[in-house]
């Protein structure tokens, strides 16, 4: 076989692949007849058809999958040879001027860049640190409670006020008319817990039971309900009962019920932390992560294949005609989507994956054994039965993929922040997990 390479553009080549007639025909004909043992036609008993019949019928579709194999095959060998790092699939063609008794093809293809990374001691990193404090421990035990309230009947003659449960009929219209989803009855919600729309909370808080109130409530703009947003209803709205709320009290017995070892009231505030400590870990590493990928993505010098690209654009594609699809969207795999809605991600993503396996194939930053069974134990840290997490991801070798996955940017992470200038920055237990 003799092969050629040639350079068409920056990522772009060419390799020219020449195969003997003979060494096709030899193929066809050994698959025929291998084909003729077992195949079953009208009128000829198994494994007794005749030679021209099963080729007359078969080959066709027998030439084309020899074909696609050998010069498959061919492709695969010449690439090797010339120590070629293929992106993608080569587009093959049948060449016009092939020599006499071979066939040849031109496979067009690309190559996966040499990727160039910078000085990593001139990078300038945002590296963020928090702290769980009191404050925030106090604000997660308010959240227990109130996952765990009950509520009393108010005496009759009592306003309705925040935290209440209240249950209410009501019925709003637009230019006159009931809309959908605008009226119910028995409906209950909490006052103040951001359940309905501000103007709703305000015109129930104050209320008693019996009462009725007509108000006005103007939808905003970028209400999920498309058929009345920017829209204002006229509202009736009637208080059948009102619930006072009861908070458990922070003791022993709350431990109790949460499950806590400890079943006492620092018990429960060191379980708390802990549960917090992990979290903010895990939030604190994310955004340091992307701080830290930044900055590789500015010191890096490469061209982007155009077939990787595009194989991204291709996922990103498919997972919003997904999304769309679980939403409930009519058609949403047909849906039309440009390319260039997710052209800058994709190429960011592919631009990322490149950067960072250089990186950690320069610097031998691949994930180890005990760093990977470390992890797991962390991420089943959090659940009641850790045993079962850990088998559930060893179980899985897609699963134990992922986590790998995780420990290498995590080395990456480690390796960038070891090197860079880093510009420490101190945020809010609140800020931190405001942030998505």
């Amino acid at each position: 076989m003799a092969v050629t390479v040639e350079t068409l553009e920056k990522l772009e080549r060419k390799i020219t692949l020449t195969l003997p007639v003979g060494t096709i025909q030899t193929e066809v004909a050994t698959r025929l007849k291998k084909l003729a043992r077992t195949i079953k036609m009208d009128g000829f008993r198994p494994g007794k058809v005749p030679m021209n019949v099963v080729s007359q019928r078969y080959g066709y579709s027998v030439h084309y999958e020899v074909m696609n194999d050998k010069v498959g095959e061919a492709f695969a060998t010449a690439a090797n040879e010339a120590k070629l790092r293929v992106a993608g699939q080569p587009r093959i063609t049948e060449s016009e001027a092939s020599p006499e008794g071979e066939m040849a093809f031109d496979a067009v293809f690309e190559v996966y860049p040499e990727v160039k990374i910078g000085d990593l001691t001139t990078a300038e990193v945002e590296k963020v640190t928090a702290e769980v404090t009191d404050s925030a421990i106090d604000k997660t035990l308010d959240i227990l409670r109130k996952q765990r309230r009950t509520f009393a009947q108010r005496p009759q003659d009592a306003a309705a006020q925040d935290s209440d449960r209240v249950t209410v009929d009501f019925e709003g219209k637009i230019d006159g008319e009931v809309f959908s989803g605008g009226k119910a009855e028995d409906f209950q919600f909490i006052i103040g817990d951001g359940q309905m729309l501000k103007e709703f909370e305000e015109a129930t808080r104050g209320m008693k039971s019996g009462e009725s109130k007509t108000f006005q409530l103007a939808f905003p703009a970028e209400y999920h309900g498309k058929d009345v947003a920017g829209k204002t209803a006229d509202f009736m709205v009637t208080v059948k009962k009102i619930e006072a709320a009861h908070l458990p009290e922070v003791n022993e017995a709350l431990a109790k019920s949460l499950g806590i070892a400890d079943a006492t009231v620092e018990g429960l505030r060191a379980d708390i932390k802990k549960n917090l400590e992990r979290e903010v870990k895990f939030r604190l590493l994310a955004r340091n992560k992307q701080a830290v990928m930044d900055a590789l993505v500015a010191k890096a010098e490469l061209d982007l294949p155009n077939s990787s690209v595009q194989a991204e654009i291709s996922r990103l594609l498919e997972g919003a005609r997904a999304d769309l699809k679980q939403r409930g969207i009519k058609d949403a795999d047909k849906a039309q989507i440009p390319d260039d809605v997710f052209r800058p991600q994709a190429e960011r993503r592919v631009r990322l994956g490149l950067v960072v396996a250089e990186l950690v194939r320069s610097n031998e930053l691949q994930a180890k054994t005990e760093q990977i069974k470390a992890h797991i134990e962390e991420l089943a840290g959090s659940y009641e039965k850790p045993a079962d997490v850990m088998r559930w991801y060893y179980s899985d070798n897609n699963r134990l993929a992922e986590v790998e996955a995780i420990v290498i940017e995590n080395n990456v992470t480690e390796f960038v922040l070891s090197k860079a200038k880093i510009n420490e920055k101190t945020v809010s237990f609140d800020e931190l997990m405001a942030q998505n």
